[in-house]
Formats: C-alpha cells, structure tokens, sequence
C-alpha cells in the first residue's frame, strides 16, 4: 500500500476547469502565499507547445484557476530565444519575501531551465537563464547554507545516467561546486533515471527530497515518486534514500492519458500537523494531490534505505 494517500476527489484539476482553451492540466508546482495556496500547472496547447497557468485554493484541494494563463513565452530579449517552442514544469520556492520559480524553457536549441521571480503572483520578473542544454528538474533550497544558494538539478546525459547533482551559488545566476549526489540503482524501481520532485523540504532529521524515478518495461515507461534525505549542514551528504518507491501509477486517471503510467511531482507543501499535501501529474494530463507524514517519510529514509550511489 503507497505511503501517501490519494485524495479521493482526485483529479483536482483537469483541462475543462481551464477556461482558456487547453488539452491537459499537469506537473504543477505549489506553494503557500497569504495564507492561501498557489498552482502553477503546465498545460499543452493544441499545437503540443506548454505554457503555464495559476491556480488558488484555500485548502489545497480545491482549485480555482485564473482566467488567463501565468507565463507564455517571452516576446523579446533572449528568454524570447529560449523559450520559443514553450515552458514546461515549473517549481517555485519560497526565500523570505520572494518567490522563486524555476522552469524549462524549449527551443531550438534544446532545454535549459529558466528562473524567474515574484513577490505576490500577479508580476513576474525574468531573472536568468541558469543552465545549458540538456538540463531538467531544477529545484532550489528554501534558505541560504553557509551563505550560498542551493539547488539540485538533472542534467539529461548518459554519461553519468540521468542522476541528480547539486551546485552552489552567490547570486541566483551563477553556479559552481557541482558535484553529483545520486544515482539510479540499477535493476531497482528507478534504474532507468532520476531527478529531483518537489523543492527540498525542511525537517528536524534533514532535507526531504521527494523525487521520482523511472523503469523502463517492455511496454514502456512507469514513472513512480520515491523520498531521500539530505543532511541538514551539508546536503550534498544523503542520510538515506528510501528502498521502495512512495507512489505509482494505479488509477486509472494516472495509467491512462497523454503519457500513460506517470506519477510526476513539481510541489509539496507541510502543514503545521506534521502532514505533507504532495502534488503530482498523472499521465501529464490532469492534476491530483494525496497526503503523508513527513514522520513516516524520514523513517523510510533511515530504517529501509539504499545507496545513494
């Protein structure tokens, strides 16, 4: 039985709750802003390109989604470079009175991830395009360790494959120190590739990272969530990955769809009860949320783990 439990009204938002024309609502990042919850989903147009939409929730289960989208692809500068064939999965951290998000932006030149900033969700700011191609799966620390920023990002590469590394920065823009933090494990539920969820999040044994991971079956791809812990001080040291995966796809809404068999986090917010409510795309078409115990999550770190690499 999964360590976290689906709410039983999912999905929570599907494309007819759009109401700008949209063929999927999916890979979500989510925050807490006033007291009230923020969405930001990626959606596919009908030409296939993404574009980002907001959502509100005063309970993070129901959502409410803006009458017009987020962000669309820039107009001018060299983010209209980069972000020419649209936006995908976007996270977005909470540092004091900002808000950061970051996203992938496609081109013709690949994937890079872009990062941008806002203080109350209604202007964004641009800020930096923050890695080359073929870079996925960027998320950023919610504070500064030993004075610097802190991210964990994916780069797409078969040289060391598909594994999560972790950099450092002064200013948000640029970023050295990188070194790799863990690995697929091989013939395990994510051999074939992984790579950072939802942003890190705070607890007393360490930073939760939720991230997923990917088998490859002869019938293709499954997608599942699994959680590791990082060392508070240090968090380019993992206290331990958990064994078994966290969430699969088992209902139908995440088997089937634009890429069947997909579970797929961007955000994760605690709550004061010691719950954390866990956001994810099902089959990159709809939106759905569940519920765990942070408790019950760094246990599975500590008491059942895995090499991190």
């Amino acid at each position: 039985m999964s360590i976290i439990h689906r709410y039983e009204k999912n999905p929570i938002l599907t494309k007819d709750d759009v109401p700008y024309p949209v063929a999927t609502v999916h890979n979500a990042g989510v925050t807490k802003f006033n007291d009230r919850y923020i969405m930001i989903f990626r959606s596919h147009l009908t030409s296939g390109r993404s574009i980002l939409g907001l959502a509100e929730s005063d309970d993070g289960f129901k959502f409410k989604v803006n009458g017009k989208p987020f962000m669309t692809p820039a107009k001018e500068g060299i983010f209209q470079i980069y972000e020419e064939y649209g936006l995908e999965d976007p996270r977005i951290t909470c540092m004091g009175d900002e808000y950061l998000i970051t996203y992938s932006a496609y081109s013709r030149y690949g994937v890079r991830i872009a990062l941008a900033r806002t203080r109350d969700f209604k202007t964004i700011e641009r800020v930096a395009l923050i890695t080359e191609a073929d870079y996925r799966n960027l998320v950023i620390f919610p504070e500064k360790i030993n004075g610097m920023y802190v991210r964990m990002d994916r780069p797409h590469s078969e040289i060391s494959p598909w594994s999560i590394w972790i950099s450092y920065s002064p200013d948000l823009k640029y970023w050295g120190d990188a070194r790799l933090v863990m690995k697929p494990a091989a013939y395990h539920w994510d051999e074939m590739k992984i790579g950072p969820g939802a942003p890190p999040i705070k607890t007393d044994q360490g930073w939760l990272n939720i991230y997923h991971g990917v088998f490859q079956t002869m019938a293709g791809s499954v997608y599942r969530l699994g959680v590791a812990l990082h060392d508070l001080a240090d968090p380019s040291k993992i206290r331990g990955v958990g064994d078994d995966w966290i969430l699969e796809p088992e209902a139908e809404y995440e088997r089937t769809g634009y890429v069947p068999n997909v579970v797929f986090t961007c955000g994760a917010v605690p709550e004061p009860d010691g719950m954390l409510k866990i956001y994810w795309g099902a089959a990159d078409t709809v939106m759905c949320v569940g519920t765990a115990s942070i408790k019950d999550l760094v246990d599975l770190c500590l008491e059942h783990p895995r090499a991190a690499v």
